[in-house]
């Protein structure tokens, strides 16, 4: 039989669903009295407010107590640490196995479709992929390929047109009197 692969994130996002479950749903002080409320957690400011001084019976506030395990944090749901990436030499420095990529927002279409090919060749995980028609262009025109044209051409013929939209009658209203005239 094949033996699976001891995988230490997959142990620590266990570790992190188990810890998730012991913590407690944090409510907005009093927020069960009054509909005015939300249910969403606002720090306590008040000088008598209970769930600030921590009084037995009332329900648990946020602290530091109720931190994930050490070893799961700034790991993504995936298993991977994430890695910011701005340029294509920025992927260099990844590991596939325990890092996957996320593209900065700064970055442009052009630049994006560079890294999204060094990628592909480098097997990096991009966590934020949108692919895109113009991104697949320019990935393969990054690779050295040409763009098969008659698929597209053969795309673009089954792609039902748009239906012509019909303008309603528009029904003719009176104009409205003004203040002081006689309706005739």
């Amino acid at each position: 039989m094949t033996e699976k692969k001891f995988s230490p994130s997959r142990e620590a996002l266990k570790l992190r669903a188990r810890a998730k479950n012991k913590k407690p749903k944090f409510v907005r002080a009093e927020s069960w009295k009054y509909d005015r409320f939300s249910l969403s957690w606002r720090k306590p400011r008040g000088l008598d407010n209970k769930i600030r001084r921590k009084i037995k019976g009332w329900p648990p506030g946020p602290s530091m107590g109720y931190k994930g395990p050490k070893i799961a944090r700034f790991l993504h749901p995936s298993g991977y640490r994430e890695v910011m990436v701005f340029n294509v030499p920025d992927l260099s420095t990844i590991d596939p196995n325990m890092q996957a990529a996320r593209i900065s927002h700064t970055v442009g279409k052009r630049k994006r479709a560079l890294i999204i090919a060094e990628a592909k060749n480098l097997n990096v995980k991009i966590l934020n992929l949108k692919v895109s028609k113009e991104t697949e262009e320019k990935t393969e025109e990054a690779e050295g390929e040409a763009p098969d044209t008659g698929a597209v051409e053969q795309k673009t013929a089954e792609e039902k047109p748009k239906k012509e939209t019909k303008k309603k009658a528009s029904k003719k209203t009176k104009p409205k009197s003004k203040k002081g005239e006689k309706k005739q």
